[in-house]
């Protein structure tokens, strides 16, 4: 079992190479958003309950993924209401279960990141769409992102395609 841990902050293109991700190997594709928003739905994000029920399913998904030896692609914005050991957590529920776990780390500039942020596909799910609220909360991203693990790869999502860059992971990872 394989999972693919791609991660990075708003804007980034995350789901999109996920997608390409998805399309080319034949993975599962589990995107944050399917739990935050699921969630969100009767919690208010960031509330105790959000952040208690969000982490426990996807660390419910994980194990039940490894114990099948479903291999996966995750999409992951680290922010300040996630634990800082979350993804320490699920390198050792995957590694604890035999499997495989790949960082992956998306980036852009910020002036593509900004140009990106309000994207009428970003609407599909709740995701981030506003630049101010974006830029206010810069610092609490940039935070959380500097705790994540060391990546396998580092794409910048503004000089290559998404479908390169799904082939770039498929290859580091070894799942072409």
């Amino acid at each position: 079992m394989k999972l693919v841990f791609i991660y990075g902050q708003a804007g980034v293109g995350k789901l999109t190479v996920g997608r390409e991700l998805a399309d080319l190997t034949g993975m599962a594709l589990f995107h944050n958003h399917l739990v935050v928003d699921t969630v969100g739905a009767v919690f208010p994000f960031g509330s105790g309950p959000f952040v208690k029920l969000r982490e426990r399913f996807w660390l419910d998904v994980f194990a039940e993924a490894a114990a099948a030896g479903r291999s996966m692609i995750f999409t992951f914005a680290p922010e300040g209401t996630v634990s800082s050991d979350f993804p320490e957590r699920v390198r050792s529920l995957i590694k604890a279960a035999g499997g495989e776990i790949h960082f992956i780390r998306l980036t852009a500039p910020v002036e593509e990141q900004e140009r990106r942020i309000d994207a009428p596909s970003r609407a599909a799910f709740g995701k981030l769409r506003s630049l101010d609220l974006l830029r206010e909360l810069k610092p609490q991203f940039d935070a959380a992102l500097a705790a994540m693990p060391v990546a396998l790869l580092t794409i910048d999502t503004a000089s290559v395609d998404a479908r390169a860059a799904a082939q770039a992971i498929a290859e580091a990872v070894g799942a072409d």
